[in-house]
Formats: C-alpha cells, sequence, structure tokens
C-alpha cells in the first residue's frame, strides 16, 4: 500500500514537473506559403499588430524587452512575432523569446528556404530590412515600419488602431 502510494506520488510529480518545464516554451508555428493569409484569417475583424524579427538583428532583440512591456500594458490587442531564422534556430528562438517573457504571444518561424517568396506574400515592397513591424486596424488596413520604434511611435500607431 504504502509503495503503491509513492510510485503514485512520483508519477503525479512527475507530471507536474514536465508541466512547469513546458509552460515557458513558446509554440512555434511554421510560417510556409499560405501561412500570412491563415494569420489574416484568424484575425478577422480584429486589429493586430505583426513584428517581423530575427535572432541574429540586434536591434530586434533590443526591442523584446519593449514588447513584452507593451504587451502586458495592452492585453487585449493581438500581437504576432514572426522569426525569420528558419527551423535549425528555434531553440535561439525560444530562448529569446523566453528571456523576454513573450512565450504567450503568436510566434511563427519561417519554415521554408525561399525565404524571399515568404517575405513577398508579407508584402511585396518590403525588402527584408528588420525589424520590420505591421500595424494592422479591424478591416486590416495596415502600415508596415522598418527599424526600431520607441514606446511612443508604438502608441501612435496603438492609437490608430485600436479606434
Amino acid at each position: 500500500m504504502l509503495l503503491k502510494k509513492l510510485v503514485l506520488s512520483l508519477l503525479l510529480l512527475m507530471v507536474l514537473l514536465t508541466n512547469a518545464t513546458q509552460a515557458g516554451q513558446a509554440t512555434l508555428k511554421p510560417f510556409v506559403p499560405g501561412s500570412y493569409q491563415q494569420i489574416l484569417t484568424e484575425t478577422a475583424k480584429q486589429p493586430f499588430m505583426l513584428v517581423v524579427w530575427s535572432i541574429t538583428c540586434s536591434s530586434c532583440l533590443k526591442d523584446m524587452a519593449l514588447l513584452n512591456s507593451l504587451h502586458k500594458s495592452h492585453p487585449k490587442l493581438k500581437i504576432v512575432m514572426l522569426a525569420t531564422d528558419g527551423a535549425q534556430a528555434s531553440a535561439q528562438i525560444q530562448a529569446t523569446l523566453q528571456k523576454n517573457e513573450l512565450t504567450a504571444v503568436e510566434n511563427w518561424n519561417y519554415a521554408d528556404d525561399n525565404s524571399q517568396k515568404l517575405q513577398y506574400e508579407i508584402d511585396p515592397t518590403w525588402y527584408g530590412e528588420l525589424p520590420r513591424t505591421y500595424f494592422f486596424d479591424k478591416i486590416h488596413q495596415r502600415e508596415g515600419i522598418s527599424g526600431v520604434l520607441t514606446e511612443v511611435d508604438y502608441q501612435a500607431y496603438f492609437a490608430k488602431i485600436l479606434k
């Protein structure tokens, strides 16, 4: 009887530890041709922000703390993060998202060898410079901005898309 309770307790502890370890993991969705349209469909009639970034972009990495702060101060605004690094960088992407507490937002990662095709699908006028941020209003009129934004910049764009 005591052995049975001990085994059950150990099993329960293992399950709890496994869940706690996985709790900080971001779900990285594979971004392939058609994924951009999927994001638009899933956010129909909803304003959102799409942040395109990379683990090799120092400006992107500096921006992560601000994105976390914005997420906390605007919990109802959907934020979609798209890493352009590819599947081979999944562990580094996960670590960056965990470090900056951005695992709760929707996260995607390029999963097609033809990154230019994916980039063109998002925006035919975009040349791939990072960071790149798109602000979508509820009817999905969008504005794309390349480069680092300040908190004041973000707040101004939020005021536009959330009205």
